[in-house]
């Protein structure tokens, strides 16, 4: 895979007004959103339709799940930050919610 250029500030700030569910992380490098699901099932089929996406897209978030909740965070360590890879599969993830 060839070099990933990170998000520029008036790019970042273009993709989080167009992105309302997800909130720039404290260090400014990644974007994160927490879900919260009727029960752990349901919660973790979600976190094995997102673990497919990543897969093929071979861009993997970091997560944490506790029974309902899913927490996401997203940036790339290529790029030193936030790409347009985490933006892109920021949007697939908030698809499978639509």
């Amino acid at each position: 895979m060839g070099s990933v250029e990170q998000l520029t500030q008036e790019e970042r700030d273009s993709w989080l007004r167009a992105l309302p569910d997800w909130s720039l992380a404290r260090d400014g490098d990644a974007i994160e959103r927490k879900f919260e699901f009727d029960d752990f099932s349901k919660a973790f089929a979600f976190m094995t339709r997102v673990a497919m996406i990543a897969e093929t897209r071979d861009h993997h978030p970091e997560w944490f799940n506790v029974y309902n909740r899913v927490e996401i965070t997203l940036t790339t360590h290529d790029a030193g930050g936030l790409s347009l890879r985490d933006v892109k599969m920021a949007r697939k993830i908030d698809a499978l919610l639509a």
